[in-house]
């Protein structure tokens, strides 16, 4: 869990503690986040101020102005996204699939309350239709509030938001989706969202309401040379017993101190040279990515030699009854799902 943590550091003899600057007296006040990624390993940063904590039905949020990373959203202790580095996570959760695809129309995010990949999304000129489905009202009110950078994502008739629970949500529609998107919090013990990861929820709930062609991607947790055996590796062999075609894909998050991951899946073949990635770029995309081309994309798809192995040699299939998840704890909650 996140920790903010205020003290007064003891200057050395030279009137400085570590790099930052002390007062007169010979102490200097300073205010730090702190985050607990495995055991034994925490990561801290400076904060300028605290915008705001508070606590909804289903989980804890606050929004923290930190010295390196600008403001940042943390949800149950964990940090979702950072206004410096955000965008490498939205760009490679959602255009691949997009790009891939060759007229996307109608996307379905599940999660997404932040209006990040809502963002992303409605960038594409092909796109009709978005709904965006966070199961907490009072998450998406906060960052509609806060979050000037997605405020006109959210102004966007194209976005249909909706207050429920994914995979009811999902499960109740009549109409199918060309992709879908997994923007769900992590699979935290005791978090809302494990659920949304097994085996069942990606063949019954998900690929029935896929169009022919249609693709899915997921945000698939730390990927890492060592935390990937947490959950992306098993959350790929889950995904490969639904559909016929898996991409992983990873890519260094400052804010987030790992290498993170995401997972795109169909029943139709996702191969695009870097080129035409980036012809297609050029035709379906309004504005210009700060991260992702064809090239960029060609390397993220490439993983290390070790992650790979681990990957092809992976068994263990997400269920609920064998549900494996990061390190952390999540908040307690009423609902099973997100």
């Amino acid at each position: 869990m996140g920790d903010i943590a205020c003290s007064n550091g003891i200057s050395n003899g030279n009137g400085m503690n570590g790099k930052g600057h002390s007062s007169p007296n010979g102490y200097r006040k300073s205010c730090w986040y702190e985050e607990e990624i495995e055991e034994n390993l925490r990561f801290c940063f400076a904060l300028n101020s605290i915008l705001h904590t508070g606590a909804t039905q289903y989980q804890e949020i606050a929004l923290l102005d930190t010295k390196p990373f600008g403001k940042a959203l943390i949800i149950d202790g964990k940090l979702q996204s950072a206004e410096v580095d955000e965008f490498i996570y939205h760009e490679c959760l959602v255009h691949p699939a997009l790009v891939h695809h060759p007229n996307p129309k109608a996307i379905f995010i599940m999660g997404g309350g932040e209006g990040s990949t809502a963002r992303e999304i409605l960038r594409h000129n092909s796109v009709d239709k978005v709904v965006m489905c966070d199961i907490d009202e009072e998450v998406v009110d906060f960052c509609k509030a806060y979050l000037a950078v997605n405020r006109k994502a959210f102004c966007d008739p194209r976005l249909e938001i909706i207050i429920n629970d994914a995979r009811s949500e999902l499960e109740s529609r009549k109409e199918c989706y060309d992709v879908i998107i997994g923007d769900l919090a992590d699979p935290i013990e005791g978090g809302p969202c494990y659920k949304l990861y097994t085996k069942s929820f990606y063949e019954f709930s998900v690929k029935p309401k896929l169009n022919q062609g249609g693709i899915f991607v997921t945000q698939a947790g730390p990927a890492g040379i060592f935390s990937h055996t947490e959950v992306f590796s098993c959350i790929y062999n889950t995904l490969r017993q639904v559909f016929k075609y898996v991409v992983p894909y990873s890519a260094h998050v400052p804010s987030y101190a790992d290498t993170w991951g995401w997972i795109m899946a169909s029943d139709s073949p996702l191969v695009l040279s870097a080129d035409e990635f980036d012809l297609r770029i050029k035709q379906k995309i309004r504005g210009e990515n700060r991260y992702l081309d064809g090239k960029t994309f060609s390397s993220v798809s490439i993983l290390s030699k070790a992650v790979r192995k681990s990957l092809d040699n992976e068994t263990h299939v997400y269920t609920e009854g064998t549900a494996r998840f990061i390190y952390g704890h999540g908040s307690a909650y009423k609902q099973n799902h997100a």
